[in-house]
């Protein structure tokens, strides 16, 4: 099975400050998520948007990540909004030639 990325964008409306206490409280849930191989935490702050890019050992651990209630606990949660969830296949080769953490 190949591994999968899952890129994520989506609108705060707290402060700078209140985001990244939030993201620090949940960072070690994701941490356990089954099949998470890494997930880089994105942030433009003078747009009030954020993100992230997760790689999956499989696109199984994905869907399950998808349908867990750790997102829908973050899909649900009042001060985050318009979210963008893109699922991508890897060019592993080209991605092995640019050192991608693969």
């Amino acid at each position: 099975m190949s591994q999968k990325i899952l890129v994520t964008n989506f609108i705060f409306a707290v402060s700078r400050e209140e985001f990244k206490a939030m993201v620090g409280q949940l960072a070690q849930a994701f941490a356990d998520v089954p099949g998470c191989v890494w997930k880089i935490w994105l942030i433009a702050a003078d747009k009030n948007e954020a993100g992230a890019v997760y790689l999956f050992a499989d696109d199984a651990a994905l869907q399950a990540f998808k349908a867990s209630p750790l997102v829908a606990s973050v899909l649900s949660h009042p001060a985050l909004s318009n979210f963008e969830l893109r699922e991508r296949d890897i060019i592993g080769e080209a991605s092995a030639t640019t050192r991608a953490p693969l």
